[in-house]
Order: structure tokens, then sequence, then C-alpha cells
């Protein structure tokens, strides 16, 4: 039996939500697309100083306006994905699979006993911006030369980034949730082939959970990054497909 374009995304038989779930330890731990609504408890995350500082783009303090228009962005992306793929069953409802340039589902919920969820975190895949890449012009020219390559493309170079709440810190679900999208996911319906993370100098906590799904500390560097007034020294971690075991 051919298997759905969304595979391997499950679906809420109640809503009809698309998710990924985590395995073992973490299996009241999903992954959906965004919603309307996840505003005001992002609200509350973004502003803590646990996980702001360790991110570079959110102003502080994150307002509802700041809210709002991020999950209206990050949703279309959803929707723009999603869309796809079902048009994609459409027109190729014996398969093969087709590969797809962002992953539909992001947001990171913690499911209730009573079956409610409560959103505690974000990780999603982009393509890179070379942050390591020093000159300026050099850099650009990289950003736009991967920007126009198709979907599916070994060559691409992703960056992934994550937050997570102070609250679950320490249990090991970040590092469930980026080893389940990029296995279930960025792998098989992406092609994802070579992936970075950036992170700010001292993010150990970060830095562990990316070396723990196989990424490797390629070192410091300094290509004159400011946040929110503030220099930040990097970190360059990176994982390549033909490195996995």
């Amino acid at each position: 039996m051919t298997p759905s374009q969304l595979h391997p995304l499950e679906i809420n038989p109640q809503t009809g939500e698309p998710f990924l779930r985590l395995a073992a330890l973490h299996q009241n731990i999903i992954i959906t697309p965004p919603r309307q609504g996840d505003q005001f408890v992002t609200i509350q995350h973004i502003n803590d100083p646990a996980i702001y500082k360790w991110l570079e783009n959110p102003p502080i303090p994150y307002l509802p306006e700041h809210a709002d228009s991020w999950i209206q962005f990050v949703r279309k992306e959803s929707d723009v994905t999603l869309d796809y793929l079902r048009k994609s069953a459409e027109e190729f409802p014996d398969g093969p699979l087709q590969f797809v340039d962002a992953c539909p589902v992001r947001h990171i919920r913690e499911v209730k006993e009573d079956g409610t969820d409560v959103i505690i975190g974000d990780v999603n895949f982009r393509r890179s911006p070379f942050e390591e890449v020093l000159d300026e012009v050099e850099r650009k020219q990289m950003q736009e030369d991967n920007a126009k390559k198709q979907a599916g493309d070994p060559t691409i170079v992703y960056a992934i980034g994550d937050w997570l709440a102070a609250s679950h810190h320490g249990r090991g679900i970040m590092t469930a949730a980026i080893g389940l999208l990029m296995t279930a996911w960025g792998i098989p319906r992406m092609g994802v082939r070579h992936v970075v993370a950036h992170t700010f100098a001292g993010n150990i906590g970060s830095n562990r959970t990316f070396e723990k799904n196989g990424f490797v500390n390629r070192g410091l560097f300094d290509n004159g990054k400011i946040a929110r007034g503030e220099k930040k020294i990097m970190t360059l971690l990176e994982w390549k497909h033909e490195e996995v075991s």
C-alpha cells in the first residue's frame, strides 16, 4: 500500500490536525502545526530570561503584536506545505512521496491527562543563513545560491532552531524532538543531508542537545553578531548525512 503524502504524520481523528509524537519516555509530547491561540503562552515563554537570552531575534519585551505577527507567519508557512502535500496526494496517488522544503509541524506540546495540550516549545528547519561565513558579501552570495535550490536537493544546507520552556529543561525532550524531526521528516521528506545549528557561546545545554543527535561542535566564531545591544560570540554545530554511522 502506497503511504500518504503526509507520511509519517499522524492525524488527530477529532480535529484533523497532523502531528508527530515523540517515542518512549516522551509519548505525551507531540509536535503540531502552529495554531491561532498559541500567542498567549508563547508570550509567557519568550519573555522568560532563561529562554530569550539564548535567542537572537525576538524583541524583549515580547508583546502581543509581536506574537500575533509571528504566529500568522509560521501558520502560513505550515499551511503552504500542507496544501502542497494534499495536492500531491491527488496528483501522485500511487507515489512517489514528494519532497518539500519545510516541516509543517513545529510547535512542541505537552498532552495532559484530560486530553488537552499546551505549547512548551518550538523546533524547525530553514535554509541556512551561513552565520559562520565572516565575509558579508560571500555570506550573502551563499544564502542566495542556497535559496535557489529546489526541495530535495541534497546540497541544500539547512539550519535548525529551537526553544523549550524552562519548566521542561533537563528532561531530554528537545533531544528527542530534534531527533524525531530529523529522522521522521527532514531526511526522508526534505532530503536533508547537511544541517547546521548556530548557538550563542555558553549555551552548553543546547550544544549537548545537538551533539546527542550527531552534530559535531566546530568551535566558536565571531561574525559581529549583536543581539538586543549585546555582542555575541557564536558556536557552529554541524551534521552531515555521511557522518551518521
